[in-house]
């Protein structure tokens, strides 16, 4: 299954520059272990997609598992061996801009070498440098 959205409000997008923070989503909300971007880059549908299914093996049907990115920015080529203009190519994936410090996966019930082994195995799939963090507890409420 490849992740893409159901519809856009226009068919092709400008390429735009890479962020060198993320300024939303740095922060673990749902789990207790994440997978932080240390680099900027971008990620497809099919790099989060094998993520996801590496990690399901390592945590089986015990932890839960959130994906904090989703591709919604085309990307366009034309075909190969095709002259100058004629207008932009079409539509041949999608991708998510990453920023540095920006969570992509979450994991909680599992115990921390189970969750860390996931997320290394995970962090092979993607393109871009992570790293392993995780939440602190606040018990003084």
């Amino acid at each position: 299954m490849i992740l893409k959205p159901k519809a856009t409000k226009y068919k092709k997008q400008f390429r735009g520059h890479y962020k060198t923070k993320s300024k939303a989503g740095c922060f673990i909300e749902y789990g207790t272990y994440g997978l932080r971007a240390t680099s900027s880059g971008r990620i497809n549908g099919i790099q989060i997609e094998s993520a996801r299914v590496a990690i399901s093996k390592f945590i089986k049907k015990v932890g839960k598992l959130w994906i904090r990115v989703f591709p919604n920015i085309p990307i366009t080529k034309k075909p190969i061996e095709v002259r100058m203009g004629k207008g932009k190519g079409e539509v041949y994936d999608w991708i998510f801009k990453v920023g540095i410090g920006r969570i992509i996966f979450e994991i909680q019930g599992t115990s921390e070498e189970v969750a860390r082994a996931a997320l290394r195995a995970a962090s092979y799939k993607l393109g871009i440098d992570t790293s392993f963090v995780y939440r602190i507890m606040d018990l003084t409420c």
